[in-house]
């Protein structure tokens, strides 16, 4: 009779681990926001090239990485620095 093999989850500290090495979007979104709000010189665009600086992180990989809300933010600021066209589904054509 072979033995029997019991199945017992991941401790909570490695679990941590885990998270703590591999970046999801939900964390990424979290280390911007932080970025933002304890630089007031710095918009979301500017926390993603620094954070992925710091981190090593190339910025071909970012996109992967963006939550819905955090692509928002990052539209707001690029039409607010003129890099995108503001766009209003509202406006009537003329």
């Amino acid at each position: 009779m072979p033995p029997t093999i019991y199945l017992t989850p991941m401790p909570n500290e490695l679990d941590e681990a885990f998270q703590k090495k591999f970046l999801g979007p939900a964390k990424f979104a979290q280390e911007i926001e932080k970025l933002v709000h304890e630089n007031d010189d710095l918009n979301y665009i500017d926390a993603v090239v620094v954070f992925c600086d710091k981190n090593k992180i190339e910025l071909e990989s970012v996109p992967k990485l963006l939550s819905k809300p955090l692509k928002e933010k990052l539209k707001y600021d690029a039409m607010e620095l003129n890099f995108l066209k503001r766009s209003s589904r509202a406006k009537l054509p003329l």
